[in-house]
């Protein structure tokens, strides 16, 4: 009879280990799914950052031709780029770069476009100096 407790106890002690090793590769498991969690939002964080400052740019372009195309859009120099900056009150385009929050840089560029015989808009063609 005592040499079936012993066996017992023996099994017990084994069941013990088995169950610790288990719990513990559930709890680093979890670990490192957290932690590559973490990584993932904190870059996610950047490309949302980085989405909604290229949204405000299109915006700002906007209200810059909204203004005046002749004077703010159509005398600006084609194939250059230009940077958008807010002076207090108005967004103007400059030759400056100018860096948000750092670490962002936005920019564009005016082009000319052509158009062709039916003025479509075609890589080769007329320049209509009323787009850009």
């Amino acid at each position: 009879m005592s040499q079936q407790i012993r066996k017992n106890a023996g099994i017990a002690l084994l069941e013990i280990v088995i169950a610790s090793s288990i719990m513990l590769m559930v709890i680093i498991a979890m670990g490192v799914s957290y932690t590559t969690y973490v990584q993932y939002a904190l870059a996610n964080q950047n490309n949302i950052q980085a989405a909604y400052i290229a949204e405000e740019g299109l915006e700002a372009v906007t209200c810059i031709r909204d203004r005046g195309w002749a004077t703010y859009i159509a005398a600006l120099s084609p194939n250059t780029t230009y940077y958008l900056s807010f002076n207090g009150s108005l967004w103007v385009s400059t030759t400056v770069p100018q860096s948000v929050d750092g670490q962002f840089l936005r920019s564009f560029i005016v082009a000319p476009v052509n158009r062709d015989a039916n003025a479509d808009i075609a890589t080769t063609g007329t320049n209509d100096p009323n787009t850009k």
